[in-house]
């Protein structure tokens, strides 16, 4: 849809910076989340809050910025997009990004969330992969490139944001029994 709609790359580089942060703190708040259930509330261990904080800025930064940034622009690449760059928000918007994946983590500290934050993570991912492709595409675009941008869509959003939301934070979990 916004393929066909001549949107310019000025418009999607703003909306690429507007969900890249959200994504990041739903991102961290599942992150810490899942660790704090279940190293805090299920195991009823206790809760390191500086680890919890670490794990929420790696598991969301990190693959966050794989998810909305590298592997669109391995896309863009691809597909030799006249515009194509690599946006890193924790590196280009600093002073937005990397706060809001510690407020995510020390929400979860207090409220830990996994269902609701998970699927507007995975789903705000998604659109800042997009918008993050279409600030590459220039004026048109193919019907092949149209399965192509799909293809890395799902690459970078479903196989990274399950990976922070689930196998990242239980790394750190301990068996206590």
């Amino acid at each position: 849809m916004f393929f066909s709609q001549g949107l310019s790359s000025k418009i999607s580089h703003s909306v690429f910076y507007t969900l890249h942060p959200i994504h990041v703190l739903l991102s961290a708040l599942v992150t810490a989340s899942v660790y704090e259930l279940h190293t805090c509330r299920y195991k009823k261990g206790n809760c390191n809050l500086w680890l919890l904080l670490i794990i929420g800025y790696v598991g969301s930064i990190g693959i966050a910025t794989m998810s909305d940034s590298l592997i669109p622009y391995l896309g863009e690449t691809l597909l030799n997009m006249p515009s194509r760059g690599i946006h890193i928000g924790f590196i280009e918007k600093w002073w937005l990004v990397n706060p809001l994946a510690f407020i995510g983590a020390t929400v979860a500290y207090f409220w830990p969330r996994t269902k609701l934050p998970h699927a507007g993570h995975v789903l705000l991912s998604t659109w800042a992969s997009l918008f993050h492709i279409l600030m590459a595409k220039g004026e048109s675009a193919s019907l092949p490139s149209y399965a192509v941008v799909f293809f890395f869509l799902f690459l970078a959003v479903w196989i990274p944001c399950c990976v922070s939301d689930i196998v990242f934070p239980l790394l750190f979990v301990r068996d206590r029994d």
